[in-house]
This record gives C-alpha cells, structure tokens and sequence, in this order.
C-alpha cells in the first residue's frame, strides 16, 4: 500500500497564537498514541509569521485520513474548539513520495 504526506496549514487567530499551538500539540500527542495507521506528525510554524502553522503527517492512504481518522472523536471535538484559536478551517492536501528525484 503507498503511502501519502498530508499537508495541514492552518492560521491561528493573532491573539490566540500560543493557544493554537498548546490546542495543535494535545491533539498530535493524542492522534500518534492512539492511532496506529498514523506514521507520524511533524508541526512546523512560519518564521515570518507566526499565526501560521503546518503539520506534515504520513498516513497510508488518503481514504484512511479523510474516512476513519477524520471521524474519531478527538478530531471531532478539536474541530468544535478550534473556532476558538483559529481564524478559519484548514488548508488541506495530499501529496506522494516521489522516489529518484
């Protein structure tokens, strides 16, 4: 089964910055221990500009990210908190290893 990276970007509301990170890293923590399709979650932030925030995920198919893991309640929940910290939904994409280049 080929494997897919998912691309995250999301843009925290200004005066929420700190809150988005703490919110973002509780839910990585969370996915990595108690889902086991998860082949790990880097987050990375803009230097130029901090409200915006990246996770680099692995996953093995984008039918496993967008059906199962996109329902656990986790999610769910981070989901209904975030329009608290966060200035809108997500930027959501997928992409594949390229191998040789």
């Amino acid at each position: 089964m080929s494997r897919v990276v998912v691309i995250i970007s999301y843009r925290a509301l200004a005066d929420h910055i700190d809150t988005a990170m703490h919110e973002i890293s509780k839910l990585i923590a969370i996915v990595q221990s108690v889902e086991p399709d998860c082949g790990g979650i880097t987050m990375i932030r803009s230097s130029s500009d901090p409200s915006r925030i990246t996770l680099v995920e692995h996953w093995p198919s984008q039918a496993i990210y967008s059906g199962p893991h996109m329902q656990q309640p986790h999610i769910q929940s981070f989901m209904q908190s975030a329009r608290g910290f966060l200035a809108g939904p997500p930027d959501i994409s997928f992409w594949d290893h390229v191998s040789g280049a």
